[in-house]
């Protein structure tokens, strides 16, 4: 062994038991108060260093929650930086701002301007997240980048060196028995992309054993199907002990090489590793392992068998080990002193700030002095600990004895608060879509009317001929250009890179356009029917939809989810049941326009902005005629802004979608009877009339009804929290708020079906005259 090699093994040494120091005081701080939640590395630390070894600046990991020693090996973060997550100190966690539990990484992919930053001059870390195997769709998309990189001309520059970027993805051994593991890995095989999964096993899920969870008890041996032959689909599958330090830092970067070059997927299952600590702070591993297995893991600890291989090669003594370790767990500790007194002497001050506002002397009511010695005895006043007391003081004393000064602090205490933790949901950048304004639709002077889906058709190519950066993908997308057409024909102009046939595997279509979207490509990722939305639900609300939220704005992914539902025939594909979504999508825009101008509008805006967006398209309306503006490609309808498309005096009809042309058949009906109703459609449900229109025209009209194709309560209910509440429209009604409504049951088939299941023209009409009556 050379003195270089035992030198850098010293040095790995050494950095595995800061780690482990780490872990270990995760643990502790978390059992004595100083944290709320704990996951760490203990027993997972050599085949990260070994990792460190293949990774290349341009790389893009999808993670779940562990892996500080990656980043400590990559001098990409520091032990304070782990406890500043920890500890939920906003202020210094560079991840998430307090937002996430420890181990939920992530760096910087654009500014607070938003725009990208270079992506190829570092390690980057998407940012992690909890659900089991989540992180997999997302790794294929980082992945899939840099196959379009390498292959697809014209392309963006900046983001990619020659699509040579490897997307590292590392899940626990039990999280393989989730399906999105098993589509996102036979996903991989198809495209060759060039993902390199790692398998972390150490024989447990939580407490559930291997043999429980794994047919064959191995990972890789179940996956046996999957291997590559000679040029073939396929992965490549590598097994390693993860106590093997040599045999780790020679296959790892033996594996990347491989994969950069080939751009084909493999998965390395890292076997018989240990968890000393247990899989979290929430349990005892002590509880479900005997006697046995527990024996086994303190002899096959990663790191002590490191510290055998070491001594028995010759590359240090034991009174060198000890040493080292003991400046290991000095250096942990002096920044968790570090880290923890700057956090405390920060609250303090906030603390000390607050009482300042407190009066004094015999004028001031008992409450205040019991509230300053509550305060004075908090060991860790952390601001909602200081609003609270504040809060229940005020309610205590009563508004006449509480001063001006307090009530300010209090104010301005509770907006920074919000802002800290609810900041950066949507993006707040001068890209975000919302700042978009209206660009109105133009019509030439002798119009034409064409079929909605010719429409798209023509407003398709405008777009893929204007942006390079922009694909579209998904089940029957590329050869016949989607079940309706709206992309017939483009995959002949513009290549089958950039708009494509997927196998029908819905999380990983989404996961794909996520890993796209945060590398600065612009996917439209269809999914055929809104009823398989479900499908890519996990990957949306957990993923998707949190993303800037929660990196405290500091990642993006501006994709565009389309899909098409509402007025079929039929239990499966009649797509209406949006509160799932209006409740689980907050941080994504939702889309329900009325028509295919309309849906080419939103598809304009939301191309020109940086958030993620979903845009249903009404199903039955493809065949319908409609006028092509001039202006097709640019014109841009704003989001969050409702649009009156009938005036009326006697009431508001107020709905969106395929109910829109329902609703003004109905207005005409009540026209002819006497009865004025004026209809709007508000356009998107998120975000939902932003400068609250529809109150406005409640002040003229002071009645309400609410259609939409959802059941009973699901988006009816929103809508009126939304006007009644958010707007304070109650008071400006002079009469119940009626809704008409899809039924409880799924639509049936047929047209007595249909007329049953969703809301008709006369059932519109009906709820109308019963309200103009009421």
């Amino acid at each position: 062994m050379t003195d270089t090699t035992a030198g850098q093994a010293l040095k790995d040494y050494y950095l595995c038991r800061v780690s482990r120091e780490l872990s270990n005081l995760i643990r502790r701080d978390v059992l004595t108060g100083r944290a709320k939640f704990g996951v760490s590395d203990d027993g997972k630390e050599l085949y990260q260093l070994a990792m460190a070894r293949a990774i290349r600046p341009g790389d893009f990991r999808a993670d779940y929650y562990r892996g500080h020693t990656l980043l400590l090996a990559l001098e990409l973060i520091t032990p304070e930086d782990v406890l500043a997550q920890l500890y939920s100190d906003a202020e210094k966690d560079p991840f998430s701002r307090g937002r996430q539990m420890v181990g939920h990484h992530a760096t910087p992919l654009v500014d607070r301007e938003g725009n990208w930053l270079d992506p190829t001059r570092r390690f980057n870390v998407s940012s992690a997240t909890s659900p089991t195997a989540g992180q997999m769709a997302r790794g294929l998309g980082l992945a899939f980048a840099s196959k379009l990189y390498r292959q697809v001309e014209e392309l963006p520059k900046g983001f990619s060196q020659g699509g040579n970027e490897i997307a590292w993805t590392e899940i626990g051994d039990a999280s393989t028995s989730e399906g999105i593991f098993w589509e996102t890995m036979n996903a991989a095989g198809v495209l060759k992309v060039p993902m390199i999964t790692t398998v972390v096993d150490d024989g447990y899920g939580i407490s559930v054993s291997v043999d429980k969870q794994t047919t064959k008890s191995s990972i890789s041996a179940a996956l046996t199907g999957l291997q590559a032959v000679d040029d073939s689909t396929g992965i490549d599958i590598f097994a390693v002990r993860g106590w093997d330090y040599p045999a780790l830092l020679a296959l790892y970067p033996q594996v990347a090489e491989h994969v950069r070059r080939t751009h084909r997927a493999a998965l390395v299952h890292v076997q018989e590793l240990t968890q000393p600590n247990g899989h979290s702070t929430s349990g005892s591993h002590e509880r479900y392992k005997g006697a046995e297995r527990l024996a086994w893991e303190k002899e096959w600890d990663c790191l002590v068998q490191f510290r055998h291989w070491i001594i028995a090669t010759g590359v240090a003594d034991a009174a060198e080990l000890d040493e080292l370790e003991k400046q290991a767990k000095k250096e942990v500790m002096a920044a968790r002193k570090r880290t923890w007194d700057a956090f405390i002497e920060r609250l303090n001050d906030a603390r000390q700030a607050l009482l300042a506002h407190f009066p004094t002397g015999a004028d001031a009511a008992p409450g205040f002095a019991e509230c300053r010695a509550q305060l004075s005895k908090l060991d860790i006043p952390v601001a909602s600990e200081l609003i609270d007391h504040v809060r229940r003081l005020r309610l205590s004393v009563g508004p006449e004895q509480f001063p001006p000064a307090l009530e300010n602090w209090l104010r301005d205490a509770q907006r920074t608060l919000r802002t800290d933790i609810g900041s950066h949901l949507l993006s707040e950048t001068p890209k975000s879509p919302v700042r978009i304004g209206a660009v109105p639709a133009q019509y030439p002077a002798e119009p034409r009317k064409i079929p909605g889906y010719e429409l798209l058709q023509r407003y398709f190519t405008q777009k893929f001929a204007e942006l390079p950066e922009l694909f579209a993908f998904g089940e029957d997308v590329g050869e016949i250009g989607d079940v309706n057409q709206g992309f017939a024909g483009l995959q002949d102009k513009f290549g089958n890179l950039r708009v494509f046939d997927t196998g029908i595997r819905e999380w990983s279509i989404v996961g794909q356009a996520l890993g796209m979207a945060m590398r600065g490509l612009r996917p439209i990722a269809e999914i055929q029917y809104l009823d398989y939305i479900y499908y890519a639900l996990p990957m949306l609300t957990d993923d998707v939809a949190t993303l800037r939220w929660r990196t405290a704005g500091i990642q993006a992914c501006p994709l565009i989810i389309r899909t098409r539902g509402h007025r079929l025939e039929g239990i499966w594909h009649s797509g209406s049941y949006l509160a799932p979504l209006i409740g689980s999508l907050r941080g994504m825009h939702l889309c329900v326009p009325r028509n295919m101008v309309q849906a080419a509008g939103m598809y304009n805006t939301l191309l020109r902005g940086d958030d993620p967006g979903l845009v249903i398209e009404v199903l039955n309306g493809y065949r319908l005629h409609e006028t092509e503006p001039s202006n097709l490609g640019e014109f841009t309808v704003p989001l969050g802004v409702p649009e009156c498309l009938r005036a009326g005096t006697d009431l508001t009809i107020v709905t969106y979608g395929a109910c829109v042309r329902v609703c003004l058949d109905a207005a005409d009906l009540l026209a002819q009877n006497g009865v004025e109703a004026e209809v709007i459609d508000v356009q998107t449900l998120l975000p939902f009339d932003i400068e609250h229109r529809i109150a406005g025209h409640l002040r003229r009209t002071n009645r309400l009804l609410i259609v939409d194709e959802d059941a009973p309560g699901g988006a009816s209910a929103y809508l009126r929290q939304q006007i009644l509440e958010v707007q304070d429209g109650f008071r400006l009604l002079d009469a119940t708020v009626r809704t008409v409504t899809a039924t409880e049951h799924r639509p049936a088939y047929a047209d007595d079906g249909n007329y049953v299941s969703k809301p008709q023209v006369m059932d519109v009409v009906d709820a109308a005259l019963e309200l103009v009556r009421y």
